[in-house]
C-alpha cells in the first residue's frame, strides 16, 4: 500500500531523476505524522483548555515529584524554550490558578514555580487522556515494532548534543540551578 509520501517522492523521481530524494521518505513521513499527531493531541486536550505549551509546563512540574516545584530556569531549560516564553506561560497559568510562584528559600531574589492543588488535578486528568491518546495512536504497532521505533528515534535524537541527558543534567532533579 502506498501513501502520500510515496506519491511525492515518485513525482520528484520523474521531475528530477538525478536528485536523491530517499531522505524525503523518512522526513516526509515524520512531518506528516507530526501534523496528524498534533491534531489528535489538540482534540484530546481541548477539554482542558490548554494554550500552547501550558500542558508541557504543568507536566514538567508534575513529573518533578513532590513538592512539584521548579525554578523558571529549570522549566525553560527542560522545555527547550526561551526565558520570555516561559514567563508568558507562567503568567497565564498563574492567572488560571494552576501554578503559584513562591520565594526561593535559598535565594530570596529568586522565585520557584509550584503546582497548585487545582493545577495538579488538571494535569493528572490531562495526562491520563494524553497517554490514552498516544497508546491508541500506536495500537497498530506490535510491542516489538514500538521498541524498534523508540530505539531508532532515540538514535536520531542523540545526534543532537543538547539531547544527551544524564542525572547530572540541569533539571534532572528538582533542585534549583544557577
Amino acid at each position: 500500500m502506498k501513501d502520500h509520501v510515496d506519491f511525492v517522492v515518485g513525482q520528484w523521481g520523474r521531475a528530477m531523476p538525478e536528485l536523491d530524494a530517499s531522505s524525503m521518505k523518512i522526513f516526509g513521513r515524520m512531518l506528516r505524522l507530526m501534523k496528524h499527531l498534533g491534531k489528535e493531541w489538540a482534540e484530546a486536550m481541548a477539554q482542558f483548555g490548554f494554550r500552547e505549551g501550558e500542558f508541557d509546563v504543568l507536566a514538567t512540574l508534575r513529573r518533578a515529584g513532590e513538592p512539584y516545584c521548579l525554578s523558571p530556569t529549570q522549566l525553560y531549560t527542560s522545555l527547550l524554550i526561551t526565558s520570555g516564553a516561559i514567563t508568558n506561560r507562567l503568567n497565564r497559568l498563574e492567572q488560571q490558578g494552576l501554578i503559584t510562584r513562591i520565594a526561593d528559600p535559598d535565594d530570596k531574589r529568586s522565585s520557584l514555580v509550584s503546582l497548585t492543588p487545582r493545577g495538579q488535578a488538571r494535569i493528572e486528568q490531562a495526562l491520563v487522556v494524553h497517554t490514552e491518546t498516544q497508546n491508541a495512536l500506536l495500537s497498530n504497532l506490535s510491542d516489538a515494532q514500538r521498541a524498534q521505533l523508540e530505539s531508532l528515534l532515540r538514535e536520531l535524537l542523540l545526534a543532537f548534543p543538547a539531547e544527551e541527558w544524564d542525572e547530572t543534567s540541569p533539571c534532572a532533579d528538582n533542585t534549583k540551578t544557577a
